[in-house]
């Protein structure tokens, strides 16, 4: 079977890149797509969807934002399993943080030109919110297209979505981005921070070869 993988938000592959998945099964990396202008989520999933074969049976995994994406492609297209990385399963596991910015709808009026290249110093401090002590952490980030970093933060902070019993989450005790105190998963994994399964890759590996059996 085919697993399909989703990274996080402005993250290419490379947080990911440690894991050890089951040789039996073929790993699929979804890229992002960069979002049309004023383009919305549903038809934003749809096409991330349309690089999913559903003719035959296949897995799922996201991570973070990529999580969040898993799980809106897993309606249009049904999976055998769905499992999340420092993710969340429903709205109602937000941060703090995100909440305010869904109730100031800050995000929506945060201008494009604040993610441009010229803002990417201020934008990697930013990014050390997901692990401050990883020297490695803006060698994750990779994807930097203004407008997707916008549409992106904005479409989280939006995002509503009611719990679904097939989803299997894993989740760091110590990741600040969708704190543990919020959610209820079916895995812990200790000391991991929102990196977790880069600097947790070992852990993370034996419970994926567990679950995609």
């Amino acid at each position: 079977m085919k697993i399909y993988v989703v990274s996080g938000l402005g993250a290419d592959f490379k947080v990911l890149e440690r894991l050890q998945f089951p040789k039996e099964h073929e790993v699929v990396f979804i890229d992002w797509l960069i979002p049309e202008n004023d383009e919305s989520f549903s038809s934003y999933v749809t096409r991330m969807a349309e690089k999913i074969d559903d003719s035959e049976s296949f897995y799922l995994l996201g991570y973070s934002f990529g999580g969040i994406m898993v799980q809106e492609i897993n309606m249009l297209k049904p999976a055998e399993k769905v499992v999340i990385l420092g993710s969340i399963k429903s709205d109602k596991e937000k941060s703090r943080l995100i909440k305010m910015g869904e109730i100031t709808k800050i995000p929506k009026y945060i201008p494009v030109n604040f993610f441009n290249l010229k803002t990417l110093e201020t934008y990697s401090v930013f990014r050390k919110f997901f692990d401050p002590k990883n020297p490695k952490v803006n060698q994750y980030f990779r994807v930097t297209d203004p407008y997707y970093l916008k549409w992106s933060i904005q479409r989280i902070s939006e995002w509503k979505f009611e719990q679904k019993n097939n989803i299997i989450q894993i989740m760091g005790d110590r990741d600040i981005v969708f704190p543990l105190k919020n959610s209820k998963p079916d895995y812990i994994i200790k000391g991991g921070t929102h990196l977790f399964p880069a600097t947790k890759h070992k852990e993370v590996s034996l419970l994926l070869n567990k679950i995609f059996v």
